[in-house]
């Protein structure tokens, strides 16, 4: 109960961020105030707080309280720091997706695809190529490497919804860590044929591989996006020796 409490007031707090009821620099209400609003614990808010501070919403001041810091961006944007969806992300910065599927297929690892996507040698696998379009566009298409003994049931359907929201809400899996890579590559038949690359020669890729609560590595995407549609950004703080 005191989960789905502290998720319930860090969703309201973020949404009051977004919607700029909390504004760029001012200060949120005051921890006892938000008790009080809220009636819950001190740890409960702390909690809430904090998760809006690891992702980039507030940063807490000593004597101060806590600000706001998130700003509004006219591109969209993917945390490095957390584990978003597309649907997750477009939510978030308020804009229209749709997913259309292009290749749907079950395959086993061979010794070619296990050195690019680490699975073991054998393992069965959906392998799914999505176009994503945002706002209308087609700006990213993913190439998804899921293990099927941990995403069974997968569908074309599905993968055009939400495959983590599948994941988690259907089957139960807990997405833990995911490590991710960044480089700037030539475009592909592929991209200049599903992407509205207007006249660019190169794209984004970020490759990721991700794990579940129990170390299981389930997933290799490799997303590959049109360069001036995306920004991608971490949060880091930095280190002060102790006096």
């Amino acid at each position: 109960m005191a989960v789905k409490k502290y998720d319930k007031i860090y969703q309201d707090l973020k949404q009051k961020i977004e919607e700029e009821v909390y504004g760029f620099q001012e200060l949120i209400p005051s921890e006892y105030t938000l008790i009080e609003d809220y009636d819950c614990s001190r740890n409960t808010i702390r909690r809430a707080i904090s998760q809006l501070g690891t992702e980039g919403y507030v940063q807490s001041i000593h004597g101060k309280g806590v600000v706001v810091i998130y700003q509004k961006e006219n591109q969209a944007e993917f945390v490095l720091g957390g584990i978003e969806s597309l649907k997750e992300a477009a939510a978030r910065n308020h804009m229209e997706y749709r997913t259309k599927v292009i290749c749907f297929a079950e395959l086993t690892v061979d010794e070619k695809m296990r050195k690019k996507i680490l699975f073991p040698l054998g393992t069965e696998i959906y392998y799914i190529q999505r176009v994503r379009y945002v706002e209308g566009e087609a700006l990213i298409i993913d190439h998804n490497y899921m293990r099927r003994d941990v995403a069974g049931g997968l569908t074309p359907k599905i993968a055009e919804q939400s495959i983590y929201e599948y994941l988690e809400k259907d089957l139960g899996v807990t997405i833990a860590t995911t490590k991710r890579k960044m480089t700037v590559e030539r475009i592909t038949q592929l991209d200049e044929t599903y992407l509205n690359m207007k006249g660019y020669n190169c794209v984004a890729v970020v490759s990721s591989h991700t794990f579940n609560a129990e170390g299981i590595m389930f997933e290799y995407t490799q997303s590959r996006h049109r360069p001036d549609c995306f920004a991608f950004y971490d949060q880091a703080q930095r280190l002060h020796e102790r006096e």
